[in-house]
Parts: structure tokens; sequence; C-alpha cells
């Protein structure tokens, strides 16, 4: 005989992993609807002891960031009851996702809610690389700024210039609109054109290495695949104006760190502002000691409301999971 369920028993919460400590009310909505595992140390985890913590805990979702390296190893040894893979990032280059896809593991991101956050960090280090505002924070914390001088630190005014940005999506869009306030003129290149409603003004370029000679500032916004892999080498900052400016907000491998390092020695590029760096957080250590580097600890989604939106957004994707619907934000 069947023993009836309980129907006043507590329905049983699916487990979820949380593979780094993330802003309280991400984790306090996690707690309230899942059994979850927290990161309270903040210790990154490599992909091998991500999948170990999962099994201990017998975890039917992982909660991912982007510096967790989930490679094939890592998703073959995930165990079999996990059905969801919820990055707290958009970029999905750190998770190898035909391993994934073979296991028929579900693979979700956090598209659209930091377009305005990381645009605006593209914007500053725009601003910041063009007036040498590292180079000026350093003197005065330094206590060497002995007062105005005519010729102090002079920089480049943006107003006229042009801004080339490659990678017209959704946040190169949004770095276009705040250009266009301080007077500059736009170009981009993009796989597709845009409707004339959203080029705005902007001037097209199919190919991106024509662009390259109209661009007085550079501001990179296409995902790191194998293809893009140090597409901005040597060769392409020659094709660039003498003296442009270098902006990425976008992934530290679409650059070769070698040839951006000497360009900005020779002054082939005036300046450089970065929030993004291939094998972070060990950055090319050449850059620490150029003065026209401006640089950044990855902050391009650094606001409180845009980690919340990032991190209620994997958790709606793990909710429709668990729901046995589909997820809104699932990686192809």
């Amino acid at each position: 005989m069947v023993t009836p369920a309980d129907p006043n028993a507590p329905a049983v919460r699916p487990t979820l992993l949380l593979t780094r400590r993330l802003p309280d009310a991400v984790e306090a909505r996690a707690a309230r609807d899942y059994a979850a595992t927290l990161n309270p140390t903040d210790a990154a985890l490599s992909g091998l002891e991500i999948a170990a913590r999962a099994a201990d805990i017998g975890a039917d979702a992982v909660l991912c960031c982007a510096g967790d390296r989930l490679d094939a190893a890592a998703i073959a040894a995930l165990p079999d009851r996990v059905r969801v893979l919820a990055t707290f990032s958009v970029g999905t280059d750190h998770i190898d996702l035909a391993a994934a896809r073979s296991r028929g593991l579900t693979v979700t991101n956090t598209p659209d809610v930091l377009t305005d956050a990381t645009a605006d960090i593209a914007l500053l280090l725009i601003l910041g690389a063009a007036r040498r505002a590292s180079e000026g924070e350093r003197l005065i914390r330094a206590k060497g700024w002995t007062g105005w001088t005519p010729t102090q630190l002079m920089g480049t005014h943006i107003g006229g210039k042009r801004l080339g940005i490659i990678g017209m999506g959704r946040i190169g869009q949004a770095v276009a609109q705040r250009a266009r306030a301080f007077g500059m003129t736009i170009h981009y290149s993009n796989r597709r054109r845009l409707p004339p409603e959203l080029e705005a003004g902007t001037v097209y370029h199919a190919d991106p290495e024509e662009m390259l000679s109209v661009s007085d500032v550079l501001s990179l916004h296409f995902p790191a695949t194998a293809d893009t892999r140090h597409w901005l080498n040597a060769a392409r900052i020659d094709r660039l104006p003498p003296g442009a400016i270098l902006v990425n907000t976008a992934r530290g491998t679409v650059v070769n760190d070698r040839d951006v390092v000497a360009a900005l020695r020779s002054g082939r590029l005036a300046a450089a502002g970065l929030d993004v760096f291939e094998n972070e957080p060990n950055l090319f250590p050449d850059y620490c000691d150029l003065p026209n580097v401006f640089l950044l600890p990855h902050l391009g989604s650094a606001t409180v409301e845009t980690r919340n939106a990032m991190g209620f957004k994997a958790l709606d994707n793990i909710d429709a999971v668990m729901a046995g619907q589909e997820p809104p934000d699932r990686v192809p």
C-alpha cells in the first residue's frame, strides 16, 4: 500500500550552489527559495572545486560568475542532477558551452541589465584617459603637486573627436548616446548594420579595419571568441590615427597586451582606458608602469542596482528551469 503524501509537509526546496559572494539582496532571495550553499569568504574556486562542491551538496543548480573557469573537465565532473548553470554575467567565454550542451546542461546569462552601468564606465575611461586623470590623481596623492601651471598635464579635448565603436549592441549604442553629449562624431562597425532609427546619425563601416583610420578614440564592445582573441594587434593599431586613445570594456583577450604597451610607450597610442584584462586579476604587468593608462579593476557593472539586477535575473532563470519552463535567458 502506498502511503499518501502529507499535504502539510514542507516542500523540498531545490539545492543551489553559489560559487561567489553575491549582493545581500541576491543571497537573501536565494536562501529564501532554495537550499542554498553560499561562499561567505568569496574565495575563488577552480572549476573542479566547483564541481566537487556541487557534488558534496547534491546541487540541482549552480550560480557561477565570470571568473569561474568551467572547462570541459569541470563540466564533466558536475553531478548528473545539476540541471542549470546560471552565470552572473553576460559573457560566457568562461564556460565550455559545447561541453555543457553535450551533457544536456542548460546555461543562462544576464543580458540587458548592465548596459547603462558598463556604458558609464566606458565614458569614464574615455574621459579619464583623454584628460590624464590617473596621472593627476597620482600627483596629488604623492604630494608632488606644486600648484597650477599653464602646461601641466595637458590632455585631449574629446569634443569634435571621432569615436569608433566596434560592436554596436546595447552597450555600444549606449556609449554612442553618451558620447554625442560630449560633441563626439560616432562611427561604428558591427556584424549587421543598425536600422536608421537606432543609427541616429552614426556612420556605419562594414569593415572594422577600414573604420580604424577614422577612430581618434576606439572603444571595443565585442565578445571574446577564438576569432577575436588578440584582435587589436600592432598592425591594426598602426591603422589608427597617430595619438589615438584606446578603451576596452569588452574582454581583456581581445587586445594583444604587448602590442598595446609598445604603442603606449612609443606614443603611437596617446593613452588607454582599460577595465578588463587577460588572465584577470593577473594583468600584464607593464600596464602598471605606464603613466598614460587609466586602469580600473573590472568595474563595468559594479553598481548596487546593476549587480542586484544581475543576480535576480540569474535566479529568474534558475526558477524557470526548476519549474520545467524555458528560461528567459538561455544561451544557445
